[in-house]
């Protein structure tokens, strides 16, 4: 009996190791991926399959926490939630967005279990995982293209429309109110048997019970004035992944006067041609030995071949470059022998041939259609050749703008080495400019400089135009203003020698230049001046704290020569002061479209005559700044003021 018994149990005990290594293998062949973690979700043991969809080795994942996987998605609220359905039920099932080891993102449904010995206390946890990315990534692709046909239905002059699996529409696009004249908010809610007649009833209902696509199915309606409607009507079935029919989705073609002016439908071979000859692209239709068997009117004009001559011709030799022929004929080898076809289904961008020996650049697609147990391949081509040329001169603009950047950059170098590197203070006055350079470099030009020691020279100018030729200019411009400082001169005078001296140069480049020019005797305080065509400078007096125009008659330079120009004097007291500016001060414009003006200069200079020239300045710009409502302008901005102390 005992000898009974220890074989009893020797039996139960390979009874029970053949069952765990059954379980043990099966676990580790299971097509999921299955983790076990201790009760404080430290990983203890991972399949093969967890392996395959992580990329991580078993001792990167033994010890650690499945955290690790996180794609950081997961907010502390589900984490809660999923502890909490594991603590009450035992178990918990949902999607984790997770990460690869190599940093690849994946979507996982996953069933977690709780395992308990036999007190009742958690000692495991049993997670199992189903790659479920396709599927993600699918459903993502779904909702995309219900996006677009949104958008689309919205565009089109034909009635796309939305059923429920019982035939409700659910959405219409608003062509429903041309066509039915009933608006898209009539219609949803209502059934599609409610709006056709009685004799087209019974043929959809029919239809739509298979679940399978309809195409150019006749419909016949009511307008809202009772006028008959026929309609060309398709239909999809729209099915989850498990194929449950989730709605329909479709369209109706508004086809009654078509319908009124033929006996009978056209059949599908008819509609199909005309589709192809009225289509914009050249159509061509070629069977497996590469011999064209269709061509449409637009292959024509794009080829030069007729239908006649093109029809029966192998295709390589009508419109592809010789040197990629036997590429077309091994693609067409390795399509016919494999089913593979790198090119096929793709938008291309090749190169073609007309008969005039012409090659040209073409966009194609070329689809491969199964008939019987042979293939024919059917090509849309669209003639490029404008967008090439386009998209050249596109790059040559770019480079053009590249060429003017450079340029740019140059002139504002060019620039900002004529003005003056520092103020002027002394005892008696003090003077400084400033110049804010807009987007695109200008002509501005300031200056000051001790002509001798009786005399100060203030010069404020502003050539035509923009880029380096203003810029030039204004190097020519200052070295003729410095060059004539060695010899004693006035301001009329001075700008009389610097008009004749610049005509020639002005004349033949079609550029001018406006100039003020202001001298100032420190042992008597008083200044001359004469302009040039230039905004005339406001002086304003410490005693009166009202603006004056300083101006005096006078051509803008390089209009003609040996022109005279008026000049003036008057004498500056003590806290006087004078500004000088270009019209990019004055003419600097807000949002909508107001200029900046003369008159808040005015009131600045008033508040603040007592600063000093530098602030002055600075309180100028920063309201310029804020009554454009920008840091930027269309013109430069250039200051200069003169203040007697």
């Amino acid at each position: 009996m005992k000898t009974l018994n220890s074989n009893n149990i020797i039996n139960n005990i390979d009874k029970l190791n053949t069952n765990l290594l059954i379980m043990q293998t099966a676990v580790e062949q299971s097509a999921s991926a299955i983790v076990i973690t201790d009760a404080k979700g430290a990983i203890e043991y991972v399949n093969p399959k967890f392996i395959e969809l992580t990329g991580y080795s078993t001792s990167e994942l033994i010890g650690h926490n499945p955290k690790i996987l996180q794609a950081g998605n997961t907010t502390k609220e589900q984490y809660q939630e999923m502890w909490h359905s594991l603590l009450e039920t035992g178990e918990w099932q949902g999607q984790l967005k997770n990460k690869k080891k190599n940093g690849d993102i994946y979507w996982a449904h996953e069933s977690i279990s709780v395992v308990k010995n036999e007190a009742g206390q958690i000692t495991n946890f049993l997670a199992v995982e189903d790659d479920i990315t396709q599927r993600i990534v699918a459903e993502n692709a779904l909702i995309e293209s219900e996006q677009r046909f949104r958008q689309m239905a919205e565009m089109t002059g034909e009635w796309l429309w939305e059923q429920d699996p019982e035939g409700y529409y659910i959405y219409s696009s608003n062509a429903v109110n041309t066509i039915l004249g009933i608006s898209p908010e009539q219609i949803i809610g209502k059934h599609y048997n409610e709006l056709l007649t009685a004799e087209d009833k019974s043929d959809l209902q029919i239809n739509s019970s298979l679940h399978k696509p309809f195409y150019a199915l006749c419909n016949h309606y009511r307008h809202h004035n009772g006028q008959l409607v026929i309609t060309e009507s398709s239909g999809l079935p729209i099915t989850n992944s498990e194929g449950k029919l989730i709605k329909w989705r479709g369209v109706d073609r508004d086809i009654t006067s078509q319908k009124r002016s033929q006996d009978a439908l056209i059949d599908s071979e008819k509609r199909t041609r005309l589709i192809i000859e009225s289509a914009l692209n050249a159509i061509v239709i070629m069977d497996s030995y590469g011999i064209i068997s269709d061509w449409n009117h637009h292959a024509e004009k794009m080829f030069g071949w007729s239908k006649q001559q093109a029809i029966g011709q192998p295709l390589d030799h009508l419109i592809i470059p010789q040197r990629f022929q036997n590429q077309h004929r091994q693609g067409l080898k390795l399509f016919l022998r494999s089913g593979k076809g790198p090119i096929l289904k793709k938008l291309l961008e090749q190169t073609a041939v007309r008969r005039d020996g012409t090659e040209f650049p073409v966009e194609l697609t070329i689809s491969p259609l199964k008939q019987g147990n042979a293939y024919i391949f059917s090509g849309f081509i669209h003639d490029i050749t404008a967008r090439k040329q386009t998209e050249h001169q596109i790059r040559q603009a770019q480079v053009s703008l590249a060429y003017a950047e450079s340029e740019m950059n140059i002139a504002r170098r060019i620039q900002s080495s004529l003005f003056p590197s520092a103020a002027i203070k002394t005892d008696d006055f003090e003077i400084t400019g400033f110049c804010l350079p807009a987007d695109r470099v200008g002509g501005d030009y300031f200056d000051y400089f001790f002509r001798d020691n009786e005399n100060l020279d203030i010069v404020m100018a502003d050539v035509s135009g923009h880029s380096i030729g203003p810029a030039l200019f204004m190097v020519e411009t200052r070295s003729a203003i410095r060059t004539q400082a060695n010899w004693p001169a006035n301001p009329a005078e001075t700008l009389n020698v610097l008009n004749n001296f610049l005509y020639q140069d002005l004349d033949t480049s079609d550029y001018f230049i406006t100039l003020f020019y202001l001298q100032y005797n420190p042992s008597n305080g008083q200044i001359s001046f004469a302009n040039a065509g230039h905004p005339p400078p406001l002086l304003l007096r410490q005693t009166k704290m009202e603006c004056t125009e300083l101006d005096a008659d006078g051509l803008i330079l390089g209009v003609r020569k040996n022109v005279i120009f008026e000049e003036k004097t008057l004498i500056m007291n003590s806290g006087d002061l004078i500004l000088l500016y270009t019209d990019g001060l004055t003419e600097a414009e807000n949002p909508a479209g107001d200029f900046f003006g003369i008159k808040p200069v005015c009131e600045i200079l008033h508040k603040h005559a007592i600063h000093t020239p530098q602030t002055i300045i600075e309180i100028i710009i920063k309201q310029l700044k804020q009554f454009c409502q920008s840091d930027s302008f269309k013109d430069d901005v250039t200051l200069m003021i003169f203040k007697r102390t």
